[in-house]
């Protein structure tokens, strides 16, 4: 299973659900076309960086520039060969499959129930997204918490739900 494009696939649900791209997000000053914005420009960048170049971004409205985004990353993100190259992560030795699967699929999901929010119809997340999203945090250790990446926790009941948990550990309120 390609988790970066089950994610992203999800993703896609919630842009095309999306009608109000100037409603404020969970992200502090971020509406939902930024939402958009960033996980295009941080794609785009990862990719670009290791030499998989995208052509030029995409312009129009948010849902737009995401569609015509998705169709230029699908062959790089199915192509195995690309999948399987490796290079020095900030976190290790790794892949573009698993960075794709695990950092850019995670960034999707979260997102994505960002972008919910925004036009008020949060996702909810499957088992499988949040056994992935409590693996990739033991992997980001304290860098979780680095500028850009998360907020500081946020309080919630000790009787939360595990998704109203997961969201405070990323500083987002439920």
């Amino acid at each position: 299973m390609n988790l970066y494009l089950d994610a992203a696939d999800r993703f896609t649900s919630t842009v095309t659900a999306t009608t109000d791209w100037s409603a404020a997000s969970p992200c502090q000053g971020w509406t939902a076309a930024d939402v958009v914005d960033h996980v295009v420009d941080t794609e785009r960048q990862f990719l670009e960086t290791h030499g998989l170049g995208l052509g030029e971004r995409p312009t129009g409205t948010p849902d737009v520039v995401w569609l015509h985004h998705l169709d230029a990353v699908r062959p790089i993100a199915t192509d195995e060969d690309v999948r399987a190259r490796e290079y020095d992560g900030f976190f290790g030795r790794t892949t573009i499959g698993a960075t794709l699967d695990h950092f850019y699929g995670f960034d999707l999901v979260v997102h994505g129930w960002d972008l919910g929010s925004a036009g008020g119809r949060p996702t909810t997340f499957t088992d499988a997204d949040m056994d992935a999203m409590e693996q990739a945090f033991v992997g980001f250790g304290d860098h979780a918490y680095d500028e850009g990446v998360f907020k500081q926790p946020v309080d919630v009941p000790d009787d939360a739900d595990r998704q109203t948990k997961l969201l405070a550990r990323m500083g987002r309120r439920s």
